[in-house]
């Protein structure tokens, strides 16, 4: 079975002015649910304050936690923070991290929310208030429950507030493979970073992957990949400027999966960046990239009928 971290609070109320699709992470739940899948779901706990001010700037983890961010931060995030939001905020963070553990166990796991690699020490951006991938990476080594991570990030934007964040830490390596010219305008420095021009397509995307991955992955020696399994570098996507179809995703997630396993290497996997007017489109690649990986990951365990799923959240 493949597990699946959930929390009833990743299905927050669409703040006014918003433009980020707020109930994607209800239609990835509900697709997962119906994809014959055997699913073992999880609830995480919210995390707590001491571990999001590991990764942020306390005053900004109380603006968040009390819903006064600031409007010029709000701007710069898309979306206002309501309460509701951000239970959300602190929700995400704990379920990357439970998706951690449970792959340290299992092998893989997968967080249904997440990747919100844009978020810096004093404010969100992009679409990101905190920053899942670093709090749970800090987290996990700070605590002693692995001595290395390698965050990969796949997304179609630069992973620039994970990088920033965890700068520094030899027990952190961070990992991006992205569109050159599109967002963030300003990039941060990434142990590896892998800019691509506009217009790429399957074989170059995932031949480079490969070539620049391994080394790193070989070199760090991780005891664990939080990975950042964005889907807007398909050709499609309203916000990216990558051209991998459906068919390149899945291999990505296969390549990544390969090079795991062959590894020894357990995978836990955030949602990230996935953009379009349809929702249910945006959804539909979220959920085959959390398939595909839980297969490559998991092989025969991750199939079955619904019916042999463990509880919903």
């Amino acid at each position: 079975m493949i597990p699946i971290v959930h929390h009833p609070d990743y299905v927050a109320p669409a703040p006014a002015r918003s433009t980020y699709q707020w109930n994607k992470n209800g239609l990835v739940r509900d697709l997962l649910r119906q994809s014959g899948a055997a699913l073992d779901w999880h609830a995480p706990e919210p995390m707590p304050r001491r571990w999001l001010e590991a990764a942020h700037d306390p005053d900004y983890v109380a603006e968040v936690i009390e819903a006064r961010v600031p409007s010029v931060k709000q701007r710069r995030i898309g979306f206002p923070v309501t309460p509701a939001v951000a239970a959300r905020s602190q929700a995400v963070p704990g379920g990357t991290y439970l998706a951690a553990r449970l792959a340290m166990d299992r092998g893989y796991a997968a967080n249904t929310a997440g990747g919100s690699h844009h978020a810096l020490a004093d404010t969100g951006a992009g679409y990101c208030v905190f920053n899942d991938l670093a709090i749970a990476a800090i987290r996990l080594v700070e605590e002693g429950t692995v001595g290395r991570v390698l965050i990969v990030d796949c997304d179609v934007h630069q992973g620039d507030g994970t990088a920033a964040l965890t700068a520094g830490r030899p027990d952190i390596a961070t990992y991006s493979i992205h569109a050159e010219k599109n967002f963030p305008a300003r990039k941060a420095r990434s142990t590896l970073d892998v800019p691509l021009p506009d217009g790429v397509g399957d074989d170059e995307y995932l031949a480079t992957l490969a070539a620049t991955l391994v080394p790193l992955l070989d070199d760090f020696g991780p005891d664990l990949i939080l990975y950042q399994a964005g889907v807007d570098p398909f050709v499609g996507d309203r916000l990216g400027r990558l051209s991998l179809t459906l068919g390149g995703l899945a291999e990505r997630e296969r390549l990544i999966a390969r090079l795991a396993r062959a590894r020894g290497l357990p995978v836990a996997s955030a949602l990230g960046g996935g953009y379009g007017e349809d929702a249910l489109e945006v959804a539909q690649r979220h959920v085959a990239s959390i398939l595909t990986l839980g297969a490559a990951m998991l092989g025969d365990t991750a199939l079955g009928p619904a019916g042999a799923a463990g509880g919903t959240v």
